[in-house]
């Protein structure tokens, strides 16, 4: 068995300002910087027992970047960036108050689910951040020796599945997978079947933990 871990960075600044995030480079906020130690626990827990190698890619930006290294120390393995994991660019509406991007966002319609780019300059298409992020996954699958820890954005995080679960970018026009600030997102490929499953979606058990204590 092959394990990948999905990790969504934490709560940033840019969501605390609610401005615009994308390619935006905010840093953890104090409360993301402890989920982010919460984050790290529940991965060593998880890995408890196996004696696999583990492998962390992030995404170049300081949120997952910052994120990638506390569970780096805590793991006691490095971690690489990647700026293909980046999430969505918002073009010139990043760092913008996120009522100005709601004032000109236009939804893409049905029939150009990939292509769509709307009315803010700079900003990529569904296609473009499929593409760019199924590239950096598709590479890690090559990767065979090792067990993987993904962390990246929010939007991002749905590419890093449809990817990993070899489904076209042609098809994945319509294709969500949510997660929210801090969540965990595991997949497995079974080595004798070639199975891939999303063995648990977006599991924020680990940060009500937190909250509790």
């Amino acid at each position: 068995m092959q394990d990948l871990y999905v990790v969504a960075h934490p709560h940033a600044e840019h969501t605390a300002q609610d401005i615009v995030g994308g390619w935006h480079n905010s840093v953890l906020t104090p409360a993301g910087r402890r989920d982010a130690e919460l984050i790290a626990e529940e991965l060593k827990r998880r890995r408890t027992g196996t004696s696999r190698p583990i492998h962390i890619t992030s995404s170049d930006l300081e949120r997952c970047a910052e994120t990638s290294a506390i569970i780096a120390r805590t793991l006691e393995v490095p971690a690489t960036t990647d700026s293909r994991l980046r999430e969505i660019s918002f073009g010139e509406a990043e760092g913008r108050p996120n009522s100005w991007l709601a004032q000109r966002q236009v939804p893409a319609p049905d029939d150009n689910r990939l292509d769509h780019r709307g009315p803010v300059a700079g900003a990529e298409t569904r296609r473009e951040i499929a593409s760019r992020v199924g590239e950096c996954v598709r590479e890690l699958m090559t990767d065979l020796d090792h067990d993987h820890i993904v962390v990246t954005h929010g939007f991002a995080h749905t590419f890093v599945i449809s990817a990993w679960l070899q489904i076209p970018v042609e098809a994945a026009g319509f294709a969500t997978f949510a997660t929210t600030p801090g969540a965990i997102t595991h997949l497995r490929h079974d080595d004798y079947w070639r199975n891939r499953t999303l063995a648990q979606l977006a599991d924020t058990s680990h940060l009500d933990c937190g909250t509790m204590s």
